[in-house]
């Protein structure tokens, strides 16, 4: 990320599973530091506060849309991620999730939702911060982001959607292979 007060955005269309499980590219010790070492208390992040900042649902084709079918719908998930310096060392990070369920070419649902959480990264490196606000950060708020669409689908009268989970270390890591594609 810049220095400068401006926000970094990236903008990738998800439907891969993540592999968090086995240890991505950050972990709360690489985070903290070594809890043994004098220093462990100087680096941190901090989770402040996590909301939602916007949420629509749209189930323009109802009730027609709501009948039972054999059909499965094409579902398309796109994420944002917009990291901006709020203040000194805090920042808020917003995942935009755009989901869209279509039958043929009539749609079923949308769900845009941005959910936000404001972040202080205490002592953390600048070489470092871009990587925790647009990975860390974001896999903190993700599961958040996956039970809203889940409860939103389902009050509006189709199946709760689990949407796949996101490995945003790999996704990051492909956008800077890619600027740095660019710039050659």
């Amino acid at each position: 990320m810049s220095k400068g007060k401006k926000g970094k955005k990236t903008t990738d269309t998800v439907n891969q599973q993540s592999d968090a499980a086995q240890g991505g590219l950050f972990s709360s010790e690489a985070i903290a530091g070594d809890p043994a070492s004098e220093n462990a208390t100087e680096r941190r992040v901090i989770s402040n506060i996590q909301y939602v900042k916007d949420l629509s649902f749209e189930n323009p084709n109802s009730p027609i849309s709501l009948r039972p079918s054999n059909e499965q719908p094409r579902i398309e998930v796109t994420v944002n991620i917009n990291a901006q310096r709020l203040q000194g060392e805090t920042f808020e990070v917003a995942l935009q999730a755009l989901v869209s369920a279509k039958f043929q070419e009539k749609t079923a649902f949308l769900v845009d939702l941005t959910y936000a959480g404001v972040f202080t990264l205490e002592q953390i490196p600048d070489e470092e911060r871009e990587a925790i606000l647009l990975v860390y950060c974001p896999t903190l708020l993700f599961p958040f982001v996956r039970r809203i669409i889940s409860d939103t689908t389902r009050d509006g009268g189709f199946p709760p959607l689990m949407v796949d989970p996101i490995d945003f270390s790999n996704l990051y890591q492909s956008r800077k292979r890619q600027n740095r594609q660019e710039v050659a």
